[in-house]
């Protein structure tokens, strides 16, 4: 199996990931795009198997013991985030390229899992655009914000751990890199 097709897009929380994959699916749609599960309540407007598979903490920890992920982790401290095995795997023996978003604990494991998989790692502009990405989502209180934020001091530190890195300002020239990155 050629893993090298699997594309982790990873970064710090509200450095784009989400809207970045989004739009590489409107202009890409023949690439596999992996759903991942989550413990998490959903957000406005996030629908269950389309944004995320939303679980109990019961049936992810299930999953768990069961070695269902590619890739699983406590994402903030309090909720559970990950990536069922099986459907990449199925994606990758039908030659399909894999795209998937996912944080830095869980880009590091598809690499233990995966050696071949290449690691994109999103960055902000800058660390004040962050933090008013992060704010003007509205999608966490005071106190998630800076668990978040806190999170993102770390992950940045580790951007040589990435592939490719690219630098999230403007969308289209975000999604043109990647793109360019995987000959498409």
């Amino acid at each position: 199996m050629n893993t090298s097709h699997v594309w982790v897009i990873s970064g710090p929380s509200a450095v784009g990931k989400g809207t970045v994959c989004a739009r590489l699916k409107e202009l890409h749609p023949e690439l596999f795009y992996s759903v991942s599960m989550t413990t998490r309540e959903p957000r406005p407007g996030e629908t269950d198997g389309t944004s995320y598979r939303f679980v109990s903490i019961e049936e992810f920890q299930s999953l768990i013991e069961r070695g269902e992920f590619l890739e699983w982790a406590v994402v903030h401290g309090t909720n559970f985030y990950g990536t069922p095995r099986q459907p990449v795997l199925d994606a990758l023996a039908a030659g399909n390229q894999v795209v998937l978003e996912i944080d830095l604990q869980g880009a590091r494991q598809v690499k233990r899992n995966l050696p071949e998989a290449r690691l994109v790692f999103l960055t902000p502009p800058s660390w004040e655009e962050l933090v008013s990405r992060l704010e003007g989502r509205g999608t966490e209180d005071k106190a998630g914000q800076e668990r978040r934020l806190a999170t993102a001091r770390v992950e940045l530190e580790a951007i040589a751990e990435a592939d490719h890195v690219v630098k999230n300002i403007e969308i289209e020239d975000t999604v043109n890199t990647l793109v360019s990155l995987m000959g498409l």
